[in-house]
């Protein structure tokens, strides 16, 4: 079934199909494939089905993907033995298949590196005698601690992890690393007041809660070439409670950021459930916009691209139809952000890059709940 919808202007293919870098990579045009969590990586071994899920997006266009979440070398990062890991030979192996299936389709790629921290459960793959940690050992809108603090062996641990897998990454043949510093996991638990009350240097004040992440940044950082490029994603909703901030003025999301960038983060993925919805009063710029602003980083925007509505905004049973571009081309022309990532759109129709940059809108697929459940 296909959709309705105007054909794409010249200015589609001029704006969006526009080389971008980041740090020493070039991707050929603006468009992001965004990280979805598929679980079909059985031991976390990504397989011949993963590369080509992968390979597939990238042959039909899109410029950069970002894989789905894949957990770190620690082990209390991750609660499923579906989703990859970025640790251990045949893991690692199987990465590699991904890389070169990429390439081989002429994409660029990048994995995101994960731990969940206490959104972990008791007893969870997959290692079930791990302990759930995080900053205070709380989870979101728990008042009490439902697992471990972290004590600072921890903190070395973790941060060695992620440095561990970034610089695996880049042996394996990667084009690059995004921290996944968003959504409630363990970076962004953290950086939110809700779920850190240390009161060590690791907690209090924006600056203090902001300093795990920095060390993590900086450890990626060092682990890698200069020019290799490192993304950190970040929101301000987490999993479940789309209301929380971390920062309510830009002043407090500078005092976040700058130490973010400071530590080497070659460019921001804020993630936002609606692109189009202005981050602050009185000022039109939405997350990514103010991202720009405050570090001169370049910045992806995402949430809802393509889509008419919000992800929640779509029944189970039903399709979200194709909303115009003309909103998204408008911000990036004026140079609000640099690159866009597609996540359910790009999900259900693998030749939506292709098709958009084409000026094919009117070929485009419209998303279906269904479709998650797909290897396609």
């Amino acid at each position: 079934m296909t959709i309705s919808a105007p054909e794409a202007s010249p200015r589609t293919a001029r704006l969006l199909g526009r080389p971008a870098t980041l740090n020493g990579l070039t991707v050929a045009n603006r468009i992001v494939m965004a990280p979805m969590t598929r679980e079909y990586s059985p031991g976390g071994v990504p397989g011949a089905d993963v590369a080509a899920y992968y390979a597939r997006r990238a042959a039909a266009g899109v410029g950069l993907i970002i894989t789905e979440g894949t957990y770190v070398g620690h082990p209390s990062a991750g609660q499923s033995d579906r989703v990859p890991r970025f640790h251990g030979e045949e893991q690692l192996a199987g990465w590699k298949g991904v890389v070169e299936a990429v390439h081989t389709a002429g994409g660029r790629i990048v994995p995101q590196l994960w731990h969940i921290g206490m959104e972990r459960g008791q007893g969870d793959p997959p290692f079930p005698d791990a302990p759930a940690v995080g900053p205070s050992g709380l989870r979101l809108g728990a008042d009490r601690p439902t697992g471990r603090q972290m004590t600072l062996r921890d903190l070395d641990d973790v941060i060695g992890a992620f440095a561990d897998a970034a610089a695996a990454a880049e042996r394996l043949g990667f084009d690059g690393v995004e921290i996944h510093g968003a959504h409630g996991y363990l970076v962004d638990q953290f950086l939110w007041a809700g779920t850190n009350r240390r009161t060590d240097a690791y907690g209090g004040d924006i600056a203090s809660r902001t300093r795990f992440a920095a060390e993590t940044v900086a450890a990626v950082r060092a682990a890698v070439s200069p020019g290799f490029p490192v993304l950190f994603r970040y929101s301000q909703w987490k999993i479940g409670n789309y209301d929380v901030r971390i920062a309510d003025t830009p002043a407090e999301l500078e005092a976040v950021l700058t130490p973010l960038a400071e530590a080497g983060t070659d460019a921001f993925h804020a993630s936002t459930r609606r692109y189009w919805v202005p981050e602050f009063d009185g000022s039109d710029l939405n997350l990514a916009g103010w991202t720009k602003k405050l570090t001169g980083r370049p910045a992806v925007t995402v949430g809802a691209v393509g889509l008419d509505g919000g992800f929640t905004a779509v029944p189970r049973d039903g399709a979200a139809p194709a909303d115009s571009l003309d909103g998204l081309l408008d911000r990036l022309e004026g140079d609000e952000f640099d690159l866009v990532a597609v996540g359910r759109a790009l999900l259900q129709d693998p030749e939506w890059a292709a098709k958009v940059l084409d000026g094919r809108l009117g070929e485009l697929e419209p998303f279906r709940p269904a479709s998650l459940g797909t290897l396609s």
